[in-house]
């Protein structure tokens, strides 16, 4: 084990501790030992599962060719609505280049990925995985059956894992809300991660295979860390078992604890049914998307106009603000968190991972991961592969400003009674998916040892173009300053891999 490989390491205990530090109860007698043990343990074997047992990578490299067909397929629908000059066919140039226009390249996906997850889940395909983490996180971990049930159809969407548990919602304690709230925010939609994929997967071919591990790893981090933000004090209704319909809970001692009054059934859709369905809902996700992006990246741009403009005068004002960027404050923020990852002990690369993670936190994953595909296709100084591999777990997942309101007042609606309890531990829940998000990459950092196919095999760099790793957002003042200008030092070459 390396330096950095026990950094990582280390860095998984020192993220419970500042866990621990901001928690709602730091009394031993109610610190969830088994929760944490368990929790850290299983993500570890799941680690070693991705990181090291060939027949796993295998099958996530197996996995990853067969989801390449999806995007394929995506890309065809988007081609014939938009014509090939902006998506091009596989492997033949547009008759006019018109460069990676992110709207309708990356949004198509969103909605071809929300339909095909609709039509699967209609199939049953969805609840047959998801049950089956569930009874892992409940067996393991002791959780409650519906924040285990829930967490697990994490793994595949967003806020609408808290509708799989919607009867039980109003009667859970504080604890399984936050836990609920904070899987949310640590793990990423399956179709966003299209977009993500569609960024990374020219530097790094096997991104695909890694984000699922990621939104998988990501459940027990998230529980982990959100008992130890909000430690379980009551009884849970659930305690007995993963919900299912028509079930009485019972405590442990056989006593009758309550029986839950289920939603009246729904007509079950067929499943071309589910799958326009799903696309609509897609439709509606990618405009989001698209309209966050245009609200947050400008109001991003006019703070660093003003920062830029206060830079021009003269003194030590002007000589502050000439670093001083939205980027490099969260990048300031970031840096421990960052440095408890073991991404990297040069300076330079260490400050440029901090800043790619920190400016999640405004601008949601998808301008970081188009930063980090930039600063791995770059011909001079690119960044390690091991820093490829563990910024993009930590980008993984919805711990930014954004989806704040998104969770918090999914949530709400859902139970209106619980108004007060989920306004409070909303912003808990995005602490804990933020931390949740670096533990996994700690566990990714743990079993890097620089081998040779951790990223995948590479396409030769040839020209159909810097296009997939051209930045469709314009560029702001933070993306030109990267660090707070250090001193200046080579930077040693990575490790081949």
């Amino acid at each position: 084990m390396s330096l950095l490989n026990l950094v990582s390491f280390l860095g998984i205990f020192g993220l419970c501790i500042i866990a621990w530090l901001f928690s709602e109860n730091r009394s031993l007698k109610v610190f969830p030992w088994r929760v944490v043990a368990t929790g850290i343990l299983l993500q570890l074997v799941l680690g070693a599962f991705v990181f090291i047992v060939p027949g796993t990578r295998d099958a996530l490299q197996i996995f990853s060719n067969l989801l390449d067909s999806v995007f394929t397929a995506a890309d065809t629908g988007a081609r014939f609505v938009f014509g090939r000059n902006i998506v091009p066919a596989p492997g033949s140039p547009p008759d006019v280049n018109l460069g990676y226009i992110f709207a309708f390249r990356a949004l198509p996906t969103v909605i071809f990925f929300s339909g095909l997850m609709a039509l699967l889940q209609n199939l049953g395909v969805i609840q047959i995985v998801t049950n089956a983490f569930a009874k892992v996180f409940y067996l393991t971990m002791r959780l409650s059956g519906a924040e285990s049930l829930s967490g697990a159809a994490n793994i595949f969407v967003g806020i609408e894992a808290a509708i799989v548990v919607k009867p039980y919602l109003p009667k859970m304690t504080r604890s399984e809300l936050c836990a609920i709230l904070a899987c949310c925010f640590g793990t990423a939609a399956s179709s966003t991660l299209a977009i993500y994929v569609s960024f990374l997967r020219p530097v790094f071919p096997n991104i695909l295979g890694h984000l699922v591990s990621a939104s998988i790893i990501a459940i027990p981090a998230c529980f982990v860390l959100s008992k130890i933000l909000v430690p379980e004090t009551e009884k849970p209704l659930t305690m007995g078992g993963i919900p299912k319909e028509e079930k009485k809970w019972l405590a442990e001692d056989g006593e009758m604890l309550e029986e839950v009054a289920l939603a009246e059934p729904i007509e079950k859709a067929s499943p071309l049914d589910a799958a326009i369905i799903g696309s609509l809902d897609g439709v509606k996700m990618a405009v989001s998307i698209a309209a966050v992006l245009i609200l947050i990246l400008g109001l991003v741009s006019l703070i660093n106009q003003i920062f830029a403009g206060l830079a021009t005068i003269p003194g030590p004002i002007g000589s502050t603000f000439q670093v001083v960027t939205l980027a490099n404050i969260a990048g300031v923020i970031f840096l421990p968190f960052t440095l408890l990852t073991g991404v990297s002990l040069e300076w330079n690369e260490l400050w440029e991972s901090s800043v790619i993670i920190g400016r999640r936190l405004l601008e949601t994953a998808i301008p970081p991961y188009q930063a980090l595909a930039a600063a791995a296709a770059r011909p001079e100084n690119p960044i390690s592969d091991r820093a490829v591999l563990i910024v993009s777990y930590a980008l993984s997942g919805f711990a930014h400003l954004a989806s704040v309101g998104i969770f918090v007042g999914g949530t709400i609606a859902l139970i209106p009674s619980r108004r007060k309890d989920i306004s409070e531990l909303g912003w808990k829940a995005l602490f804990v998916g933020t931390l949740a998000t670096m533990m996994i990459a700690c566990v990714a950092g743990v079993f890097d040892t620089g081998g040779a196919g951790i990223l995948g095999e590479k396409a030769p760099i040839v020209a159909p173009s810097p296009q997939p790793s051209v930045l469709p957002v314009p560029a702001t003042p933070q993306s030109v300053k990267v660090s707070p200008k250090p001193t200046k030092s080579p930077q040693p070459s990575s490790t081949p891999r």
